[in-house]
């Protein structure tokens, strides 16, 4: 069955909280290493969105800060969560089974918010996400720039570990994604849905002949996931 492929998103200002949420900060140990959890809690939450960041940077991404700005004014409190080695300040990311440890150490820390959660990430935080979000309970998962392959490389596809994730999935896709743009991906059950953002690098970054701006492409991230939310959580 072919997955949904939802059209494109229609930015609407109600994504955007009036109030910025609270923000808190955690340090989680784990096997790993020292994690770092950093809370944006939103008033009477009903959801938690857990997000960690991929090998080439941390939660500054933008479309992880967009999410943490925008989700808590939909009930949706969001976790963005540094894994080991970028607390350590280390510049190269472990080996990805390293990566799950972290995740999966660090896991009660989320659990204990009391909130249905939603494990996400971007790029190889995706990965991870795919990898144990249903083993740790994830009610869905979030994966944004899902590596899909290295760029050049499309015979190294990593579909399995994305088809494996046993979820409602939801993958959030540049357009122009050289780790694999959206029409490269295999045919997904009915649970995932894809989306894409036009002209989108792997951060989401933009040519300057894109008809859209970095805050529309934004705006349209933050709304499919609001809107895909309360399906994967029904």
């Amino acid at each position: 069955m072919a997955a949904k492929k939802t059209d494109t998103p229609q930015a609407t200002a109600e994504v955007t909280p009036e109030v910025a949420p609270e923000v808190t900060i955690e340090t989680v140990p784990t096997p790993a290493g020292d994690a770092r959890i950093t809370w944006h809690h939103a008033p009477g939450a009903h959801a938690l969105l857990a997000a960690s960041h991929g090998a080439g940077g941390g939660i500054e991404a933008r479309d992880l800060r967009a999410l943490a700005a925008a989700l808590p004014g939909r009930g949706v409190s969001v976790a963005l969560v540094e894994q080991p080695w970028r607390v350590a300040g280390k510049k190269i990311a472990p080996a990805p089974s390293t990566l799950d440890t972290g995740w999966r150490a660090l896991w009660p820390a989320l659990e204990k918010a009391g909130l249905p959660i939603v494990a996400g990430g971007r790029s190889a935080g995706a990965r991870v996400a795919c990898r144990t979000g249903r083993e740790l309970g994830a009610k869905a998962v979030l994966a944004l720039s899902f590596p899909l392959h290295t760029p050049g490389k499309p015979e190294r596809s990593k579909a399995d570990e994305l088809l494996a994730a046993g979820v409602p999935t939801l993958i959030v896709q540049g357009g122009r994604d050289p780790f694999g743009r959206p029409e490269e991906f295999p045919e997904l059950p009915a649970e995932m849905e894809l989306v894409t953002v036009p002209y989108g690098d792997h951060g989401f970054g933009l040519p300057k002949s894109a008809d859209l701006d970095e805050p529309a492409a934004l705006a349209l991230i933050t709304g499919a996931v609001a809107d895909w939310l309360p399906r994967a959580l029904a």
